[in-house]
């Protein structure tokens, strides 16, 4: 434990100016991964919908934006979504230009469409693999098809798809560490500047590294409770 005394006693890391460096990013982060997640599950759950439809010209297209964004590397995704922007004619002259210069909104569009992907393939398959019976009992109760998928169909699919869900939630919380190259104060943000102020890359990616650990066990634990309670009727009757 010798070192990690030394580690919390180094004067030049753990100074109250390069706590608010990582505080800021701390900020940052949760920012980018909590709306990158929100407005992509909003997006991938008529899309998970959808994906299954019997007509090609439905599927097919949702099939290909999902393709491509799983296909390929997500720090080439935020490369083409942060330089290329600026490639669109009039996108300067535009009310969007004010946010799009900003590195914050290119890395939220490009993690969004990452996870919209991933999360529509989750759902899919989580949807696909509802029982059948299931469906019959509901057709045999009178359920519309969309009350079926609303009522019946989507809450089982949920619950099925919970666990690849949260190992998403975690894959964008440690995806986001790249969000730094285009300029964005991150958490890995914050480690490069103390890193490259006081020439201390172990106490400074270390110390991220931890703060990344304790939000990945929080993730964890939150999904592991919804787990317990969602599958609560799974679980063998004791006794």
């Amino acid at each position: 434990m010798e070192w990690f005394n030394a580690l919390l006693a180094g004067n030049r890391i753990f100074t109250p100016n390069t706590i608010g460096f990582y505080w800021e990013g701390l900020v940052t982060t949760t920012q980018l991964v909590f709306l990158s997640l929100l407005v992509g599950l909003v997006l991938a759950l008529p899309l998970a919908i959808l994906r299954g439809s019997k007509h090609k010209w439905i599927k097919l297209p949702i099939y290909a934006f999902t393709y491509v964004f799983r296909g390929t590397p997500l720090l080439i995704q935020l490369y083409i979504i942060y330089y290329g922007v600026v490639f669109f004619d009039g996108i300067q002259e535009t009310f969007l230009w004010p946010m799009l210069r900003e590195a914050f909104y290119p890395a939220l569009i490009a993690f969004t469409l990452n996870t919209a992907a991933y999360t529509t393939e989750i759902f899919h398959g989580a949807i696909k693999s509802t029982a059948r019976g299931e469906i019959e009992a509901a057709r045999a109760y009178g359920m519309s098809p969309g009350l079926t998928m609303r009522r019946i169909i989507l809450p089982s699919a949920f619950r099925r798809a919970l666990p690849a869900y949260g190992n998403e939630v975690i894959f964008m919380l440690h995806a986001s560490a790249i969000a730094s190259v285009v300029t964005l104060m991150d958490l890995t943000g914050a480690a490069r500047f103390v890193y490259a102020r006081y020439y201390a890359p172990f106490e400074a990616f270390l110390f991220a590294a931890a703060v990344y650990l304790c939000l990945t066990f929080a993730i964890l634990f939150f999904f592991r409770y919804l787990e317990k309670r969602l599958l609560a009727h799974l679980r063998p009757q004791s006794g």
